[in-house]
C-alpha cells in the first residue's frame, strides 16, 4: 500500500511530492521480514514474564515495540505527500480496524479471564483509549497499550507533515531530532512523575515514545537525501549491528539500569529505558532500511509470510498465551526453563496458525472491502507493516 498523503485542497493547504521522494524504492521486502522478527520478539518477552524465568535479557525483548514504531514511522514518512488526507485516513482505518475489532471482540466474548471486564475496560478497548483511563487494560488485551500510542502517531502524522515539510531538510531533521531529545524528559513532567497506583499511568502516553518514531522519520530523511556508499558499507555487516543490539538489550536488562518487569520506574529510570529503546530501534532498523538487500534471510518465503501476518500475530498472541497454560498444564510463573520453551513453542505455533487465518479471512478482506477493491484488482502487498 502507498504510504504518503497530501492535505486536501479543501482544507486550505497541500504538500506536494518531491522528486527525491519518488526515486526511493517503493518496496523493501526485508522490512517485512524485520516486522516478523519484531512480532516474535514480543512473544518471547511476554512468555518469559508469564513463565517467571527471571531472564532480564528476554524481558527486554519488549524493545521490539520500538522496532515496530520506527518501522511504521520510516514507511509512512518516506512516502509522505502522495495521497490526500482523506485517502490516508481511509487507508489507516482499512489497514488496522478490521483485525483489531475482530481480536478485541473475540477476546471479550471467548477468553474466560475477560468475562469480568468493567464497562470502562469494554469501552476503552473498543475505542483504543485504554491508556487514558484508570484500569483500562483488559485481560488478553493488555499489550494493546502500544497500539494506542501508534494510533496517536497516525493521527498526528498529517499535522507533522504540514508543520515540518515546509522547512528545509536541514531544519526538518533538526526539529525531529530535537523533539526526540525533548521527549526524554516526559517522565519528569510533574503530573507524570506524581503517579499513584489508583491513577492513570501517564508515563506510557504517546509523547514518551516520540524518539522511537523519530528513529524511523530520521532514517527516511537520510534515505531521501541519499545514502553515501561509505555509509552503506558501514551498515552492511548486519551481524555487527545485531551484536550492538544485543549489547543494548543486555545493558538495559541489568538491575543497575532500571527495574525489570512491571515495577513502575522512576523518571530517570524511565528516561534511560526510552533512550535505550531508541538506540535498539536504530541499530536494528537503520541498517536494513538504508542498506537493503534483495536477498537475505529476511526475504525468505517464511519471513515474508510471517511479516504479512505480523499485525495479526501481535494482536492475538497474548490471548493465545493465556490459553497455553491450561492447555499444557504448565503453572504460571513456575520459573522453570523447560516451561518457558514449552509455552513459547505452543504460543508461537498456535498464534501463527490463528494469525494466518485472521489475515486471510478478516484482515485482508476487511481492508479490501473498506478500500473498495475487488479481488482481481488487489495489488501486490507492499509493506503490510505500515
Amino acid at each position: 500500500m502507498s504510504n504518503q498523503f497530501q492535505v486536501d485542497p479543501g482544507l486550505g493547504a497541500s504538500v506536494q511530492p518531491q522528486a527525491s521522494v519518488k526515486s526511493v524504492p517503493q518496496h523493501l521486502p526485508e522490512l517485512d521480514g524485520l516486522r516478523a522478527v519484531a512480532s516474535l520478539g514480543i512473544i518471547v518477552t511476554h512468555v518469559s514474564f508469564q513463565t517467571g524465568t527471571g531472564w532480564g535479557f528476554a524481558g527486554r525483548f519488549d524493545y521490539f515495540v520500538a522496532v515496530f514504531f520506527a518501522l511504521s514511522a520510516f514507511l509512512l514518512w518516506r512516502r509522505r505527500g502522495l495521497h490526500t488526507l482523506s485517502g490516508y485516513a481511509r487507508s489507516r482505518v482499512a489497514r488496522l480496524l478490521p483485525a483489531y475489532y475482530a481480536c478485541v471482540v473475540a477476546v471479550m466474548l471467548l477468553l474466560p479471564d475477560a468475562h469480568s471486564l468493567t464497562l470502562t475496560q469494554l469501552l476503552s478497548n473498543l475505542t483504543s483509549t485504554q491508556i487514558y483511563v484508570v484500569d483500562g487494560l483488559a485481560p488478553g488485551l493488555t499489550h494493546l497499550w502500544s497500539l494506542c500510542v501508534e494510533f496517536f502517531f497516525y493521527l498526528a502524522l498529517p499535522l507533522l507533515v504540514w508543520l515540518l515539510d515546509a522547512l528545509p531538510r536541514r531544519w526538518r531533521v533538526a526539529a525531529i531530532a530535537l523533539g526526540a531529545v525533548v521527549s526524554w524528559a516526559w517522565g519528569f513532567v510533574p503530573f507524570v512523575a506524581d503517579y499513584a497506583k489508583d491513577q492513570v499511568n501517564s508515563q506510557i502516553w504517546p509523547p514518551a515514545y516520540a524518539s522511537w518514531f523519530a528513529v524511523g522519520m530520521l532514517a527516511a530523511e537520510c534515505e531521501e537525501a541519499g545514502v553515501s556508499r561509505r555509509v552503506q558499507r558501514a551498515l552492511r555487516p548486519r551481524w555487527a549491528w545485531w551484536l550492538v543490539a544485543a549489547v543494548v538489550l543486555w545493558g538495559a536488562s541489568r538491575e543497575w539500569f532500571g527495574p525489570q518487569g512491571l515495577i513502575h520506574p522512576e523518571p530517570a529510570e524511565f528516561s534511560r529505558r526510552i533512550m535505550a529503546g531508541a538506540a535498539f530501534a536504530a541499530v536494528v532498523v537503520v541498517p536494513v532500511a538504508l542498506a537493503p538487500r534483495e536477498k537475505s534471510w529476511l526475504t525468505s518465503p517464511l519471513m515474508q509470510a510471517l511479516g504479512t501476518w505480523s499485525y495479526s500475530i501481535f494482536l492475538w498472541h497474548v490471548a493465545i498465551l493465556g490459553l497455553a497454560f491450561p492447555l499444557t498444564g504448565v503453572p504460571l510463573f513456575s520459573g522453570k526453563p523447560l516451561d518457558f520453551w514449552v509455552i513459547l513453542a505452543v504460543t508461537v505455533v498456535a498464534t501463527v496458525v490463528v494469525s494466518a487465518a485472521s489475515y486471510t479471512l478478516i484482515e485482508r478482506p476487511g481492508r479490501d472491502l473498506l478500500l473498495g477493491r475487488r479481488r482481481k484488482d488487489r495489488p501486490r502487498p507492499r509493506h503490510t507493516s505500515s
